[in-house]
Formats: C-alpha cells, sequence, structure tokens
C-alpha cells in the first residue's frame, strides 16, 4: 500500500509536475487553498504533506500557507508537513520549520532531492508509530493502578472503560484482595463524577447501631449522643463516587433506604424529615454470594437487582496465569527500590513457588509476602524461604488447590443436576450415577443446603 502525499499548491503546472514524478512510489492527493487543504488532509490523512507558503487569496504573501500549517497541526499535532518556498519566501520557510513543519526545500524543487527527503520523512513516521505502538502496549499492563498481562485483566480493563463513562450503579464481585477498591476507584477516575470525591465505606467495619448514621448522617438530636447535624457517606460524596464495600453485610433496615436512593436519588438523615436530593454514584462490591444471601432472606431481591446495572467480576489470583509472576516482578522491582536493592532478583525456587501457590490472600497477599521478602533477603536473590514459601508448603499448596478444584466441580455439577430435576433428590441422583444416600451425603460435606433442594438453584 503507497503512502499518502498531500500536496497544497494553486499552480496547476506544478502540481501536474508532483504528479508525474511522485505517483508511482505515493497515493497522490492535492489541495489549493487553504479550505481545500483542510477538508483533503482530513479526509486522506496523509504520512506527508508539501505546502507551498504562497496561496490564494494572497499568492504573493506567506500569511495564508503560515495558516494552513497551524490548521494542519492543530488536527495532527505529529504531522509531518515539508514547506515548499520560493528563494523571497526562506526566511518565512525557517520560521515555518520552527512553528512545527518538518522540513522545507526552495524552488525550483530537484525532484531527486525532495524524493530523498519524502523517504527519509516516511522512515521517520514509520518510526513514530512503532514506537506509539510499542508504548500503548508498555501501558496496557497498567490501567489506572491496576497491574494485569493476562487476557481476563485485559477483559476487565476494557470492561471499565465501557461502564465508567455510564451513570449505572456497579457490582464488582471478587474474593478479598482481588483489588474491587481499586477498580472501584478506576470506574471513579473516568466517570463524569470524577472531578468530584470518592467516597469508600466499608459496611463490615462499622457496628449496625452506627452504620445508617455513618451512610446517611444524622440531625441533631436524632438520638444520645448525636448533639450536632451531621453529613453522612452518601452527602459527602456528593457530585462524586460513592463505593460500598462488603455491601452484603448491609442490615435489612438500611437496605430498605439504599434502595429508595438508588430509584429515587433521595433520602432522609436519621431522625430527619427532610428529603436530601443528591448526585452521587453508587458503585458496591462483595466477596459474599448475594444470590446465596436472597435465598437465605439476608438481602433483598429488589437491591440486588438496583445494585447489579453492572456486574464485573475480578478474578482471584490463582486464575489470572502469567499475571503471578508478572505482579510479583513489579512489586519486587519498588520495594527492591525503596530499600536501596536495585540488583535483588527472584531465585529460580521463588518464581516456581510462587506459580505453584494457591494465594488465597491474592494480591493482597503477594503484594505482602514480597515486601516481607525483601527484608529478609540475605544475597542478591530472593528465595522462596525469604517468601516464607519453601517446599513443603509449595507441596501442602498444591494439594490444597487439587481438593479445592475437585470439590468445585463436584458442587457444580450436583447443584446444575439438582436445577435440571427441580431440586428433586432422586432425579438428580440417577442422573449423576449416585444413590440417593451418597447424594446426599454429598451435599452435607459441600455445604449445599437440603432446604434448598426444592428452589431454583444457580
Amino acid at each position: 500500500m503507497k503512502p499518502k502525499l498531500l500536496i497544497v499548491d494553486d499552480d496547476e503546472a506544478i502540481r501536474t509536475q508532483m504528479k508525474w514524478a511522485l505517483s508511482q512510489e505515493y497515493e497522490v492527493h492535492f489541495a489549493e487553498d487553504r479550505r481545500g487543504a483542510l477538508e483533503a488532509f482530513e479526509a486522506n490523512p496523509p504520512a506527508v504533506t508539501l505546502l507551498d507558503l504562497g496561496l490564494p487569496p494572497r499568492p504573493n504573501q506567506c500569511d495564508e500557507g503560515l495558516a494552513v500549517l497551524s490548521d494542519l497541526l492543530a488536527v495532527d499535532s505529529t504531522a509531518k508537513v515539508i514547506i515548499i518556498s520560493g528563494q523571497s519566501e526562506k526566511q518565512n520557510a525557517i520560521e515555518a520549520v520552527g512553528a512545527g513543519a518538518y522540513d522545507f526545500l526552495c524552488k525550483p524543487v530537484e525532484m531527486e532531492e525532495l524524493k530523498l527527503l519524502l523517504r527519509r520523512c516516511i522512515h521517520v513516521v514509520e518510526l513514530e508509530k512503532e514506537y506509539r505502538e510499542l508504548q500503548q502496549s508498555h501501558l496496557s499492563d497498567v490501567f489506572e493502578d491496576m497491574l494485569g498481562t493476562s487476557p481476563q485483566m485485559q477483559a476487565v480493563f476494557a470492561f471499565i472503560r465501557k461502564v465508567a463513562g455510564t451513570n449505572a450503579p456497579v457490582l464488582l464481585l471478587g474474593e478479598s484482595g482481588t483489588g474491587k477498591e481499586m477498580a472501584a476507584a478506576a470506574i471513579h477516575r473516568r466517570s463524569a463524577h470524577k472531578d468530584g470525591p470518592f467516597v469508600a465505606l466499608n459496611c463490615n467495619a462499622i457496628p449496625e447501631t452506627l452504620l445508617e448514621s455513618e451512610l446517611f448522617g444524622h440531625e441533631k438530636g436524632a438520638f444520645t449522643g448525636a448533639h450536632i447535624q451531621r453529613k453522612g457517606m452518601m452527602e459527602t460524596a456528593s457530585g462524586g463516587t460513592l463505593f460500598l464495600d462488603e455491601i452484603g453485610e448491609l442490615p435489612p433496615a438500611i437496605q430498605v433506604k439504599l434502595l429508595r436512593f438508588l430509584q429515587e436519588q433521595r433520602f432522609q438523615r436519621v431522625g430527619g424529615r427532610q428529603e436530601i436530593q443528591i448526585d452521587t454514584r453508587l458503585v458496591a462490591a462483595t466477596n459474599a454470594d448475594l444470590k446465596q444471601l436472597i435465598d437465605n432472606g439476608k438481602f433483598r431481591e429488589d437491591l440486588y437487582f438496583r445494585l447489579a446495572v453492572v456486574t464485573i467480576r475480578l478474578l482471584p489470583l490463582r486464575e489470572r496465569g502469567e499475571d503471578i509472576v508478572f505482579l510479583a516482578r513489579e512489586f519486587l522491582q519498588r520495594y527492591a527500590a525503596q530499600s536501596g536493592r536495585t540488583k535483588l532478583v527472584f531465585a529460580p525456587d521463588a518464581l516456581r513457588a510462587m506459580s505453584h501457590y494457591s494465594w488465597p490472600g491474592n494480591v493482597r497477599e503477594l503484594q505482602n509476602r514480597v515486601k516481607r521478602g525483601v527484608i529478609m533477603a540475605s544475597g542478591s536473590r530472593l528465595t522462596a524461604k525469604d517468601l516464607e514459601l519453601d517446599q513443603d508448603q509449595d507441596v501442602a499448596s498444591s494439594a490444597t488447590s487439587l481438593k479445592q478444584a475437585r470439590e468445585q466441580v463436584e458442587r457444580e455439577m450436583i447443584e446444575q443436576a439438582l436445577k435440571r430435576n427441580s431440586g428433586k433428590i432422586t432425579s438428580a441422583a440417577a442422573e449423576l450415577g449416585i444413590s440417593r444416600p451418597t447424594l446426599y451425603e454429598l451435599m452435607e460435606k459441600l455445604g449445599i443446603a437440603k432446604d434448598r433442594v426444592n428452589t431454583n438453584i444457580n
């Protein structure tokens, strides 16, 4: 595919000469004035533009050509523009280079000199494109302070980019330590609420008796000790984003109040009668099975559907493949630099142990182990022992992971069989090829409650 070349010149003879000389190597486009130059530039972005400074309506002056240069660079600051000028315009051509033009040639143009300059310019364009692609590839490993090279995390990053621009509530699902708060902050920074505050509240960290006041605020005299009016987290986050972690721990009464806010964007402080309306985006997170809590009557189904307009699942570290070693090396580089031990690297046994470990504490555990390892390492290599991941632990971890995997498969097969058979034990056992007593025994071992067998199991 030929590189595109835009020639801006009002002299028809020069345009014809250029086309004859350059059309074999380039896809040539033409423009005769400022308006035509901008339209052609935007319609078919060229690799290089050849620009005559003397253009109508004042072909004997340089101001129109300089204005075209300014217009093109405003559209694309990396555009390559070569000025074609007469001897009398040489000083203006030099000034144009200072304003962002790539180079200049004086009329009459030596065609071989022009061809050489164009080849060199195209080469620079290709190098710059490769550099930007390489830079973009590197930046894709880091997204809003979140790290990940695995396809799973790249999919999460793409999902966040899509939902951040909407105002829909988002529910983040994942085990403790998978980065739910970091994902919530990333959504906030890319949203229309980015200039407002990001307020985080862990629903499990505050006693139930204080949680309603902490979330919605209270009026003076609302209860013993309420000596002044106090705004809650909801109002504090007005114009921004409120992140509610461990949303499954909300008491029923507060669930009702939160549901009303999601429906109407209104609420009342504790002890208050005044309706307060605010513009706050809500992002919630949990490591609990909310559908199980709904079945057990501990979480409102209507609130769940309001919260889970968009759901993002953050995978545990053990399911993120190459991200384990990638993250470990990033943490090692960070903490080794802080400790003045920039030559510290992982020993082979450390890399092997990290890859085999199940990481129940996820990224947070990996971060803490690497931080400890930097402190404990005695030589230039950080070993599995420094990470407290010695061989015995590796074996135990692998065994635990295998057991967990087997139980997970058994649980999924039993739950799906029960679902397909409307919770009927006899039919499900027959489908699975086991006896009724064996199915009951497995259900008890795997924590599948008997009082759920006639429900819609998910």
